[in-house]
């Protein structure tokens, strides 16, 4: 199988690309800055932006599966999320329906963030209700996937947070656990979560599947955690011995709206912003992993405390803690 992987040079992105060079597939990573590690897998590296029409026609042409990972995880305003996220999608499906009519498959990358939040349990087929810019860029992102299934075998995949070495978005619950924090929000707000080997194979299941084509899949490991579980897990994974500290949702979301001040007059995009104030202060973000079990015969085996170790060392090794 010959592959294109938008966004090969994230963290996702990275793992996926691993996974099918594993396996045997053909790479093709879209990236919009050269990216040394990927040139030594022996993949090919195609410089391009995700919202370049050219780049994503050449980028497509002769390959039988796209993954599309590419897009924004932090900024100060909707538009830029809205753009990115559902834009970029919109170009691919058409450089697909174009220059890859016979596509094998497309998988998009979505979200639990494009699902309404649930302590529970969301399940697909719930309607969605984002409860931030984010998860509202990747609703429009999937609804606009789901536009194209008359043309394209398009299947959508909804990780929730991913943990593993590699990682940058968690890398703030880290350093606060490594000064002894274990932040909490008034009450436990439980969340699921996936590492990140685990969903790569999540999605070469979806684009291997048949099953796959039309649906979207929670892709989650069934152990739950919550964001301070999330810190009490790097501490134990760093040997720091961590204490809870409550944070009112008034001085997050000061916070927050601070941070995404210093990112608009500055352009630095910082760990905290309005976005990770309104999924942490959400009353949980879980989701029911039953459907991606019966039709793909997907699990995910990584006990959290490995993939947090992972992680840790990962960062230990270069300097970031």
């Amino acid at each position: 199988m010959k592959a294109l992987v938008t966004g090969a040079g994230g963290f996702l992105g990275q793992a996926l690309v691993r996974a099918l060079t594993v396996r045997g597939d053909t790479v093709r990573a879209l990236v919009r800055r050269p990216e040394p590690a990927l040139e030594r897998t022996g993949v090919q590296v195609q410089l391009g932006d995700a919202t370049d029409p050219a780049a994503l026609a050449a980028a497509v042409h002769g390959v039988d599966v796209v993954f599309h990972l590419a897009g924004l995880r932090r900024a100060a305003e909707r538009d830029a999320f809205w753009r990115v996220n559902v834009g970029a999608t919109r170009l691919l499906l058409d450089a697909c329906a174009e220059a890859a009519p016979r596509l094998r498959r497309f998988v998009l990358a979505g979200s639990r963030a494009a699902s309404a939040p649930s302590a529970t349990g969301c399940r697909e087929e719930e309607p969605l209700r984002p409860a931030e810019w984010y998860g509202e860029s990747k609703a429009e992102a999937e609804r606009v996937t789901f536009l194209y299934r008359d043309r394209l075998p398009v299947t959508v995949a909804r990780p929730p947070r991913i943990t593993g070495p590699g990682d940058k978005e968690n890398l703030l619950f880290f350093k606060l656990a490594k000064a002894g924090w274990a932040l909490g929000f008034g009450g436990p707000r439980p969340l699921s979560w996936i590492d990140v080997d685990d969903c790569a194979q999540g999605l070469l299941l979806m684009a291997d599947r048949p099953e796959a084509v039309g649906e979207a899949f929670f892709l989650a490991s069934d152990e739950r955690s919550s964001v301070q579980g999330l810190m009490e897990a790097a501490g134990v994974a760093l040997g720091v011995a961590t204490r809870r500290v409550d944070v009112p949702a008034p001085v997050l979301q000061g916070a927050a709206a601070l941070a995404d001040l210093v990112t608009r007059l500055t352009g630095r995009k910082l760990p905290l912003n309005r976005k990770l104030a309104r999924q942490v202060l959400a009353p949980g973000w879980v989701c029911d992993t039953a459907k991606a079990k019966a039709r793909l015969g997907f699990t995910a085996p990584t006990p959290l405390a490995d993939s947090m170790a992972r992680a840790a060392r990962w960062y230990l090794e270069r300097g970031w803690l």
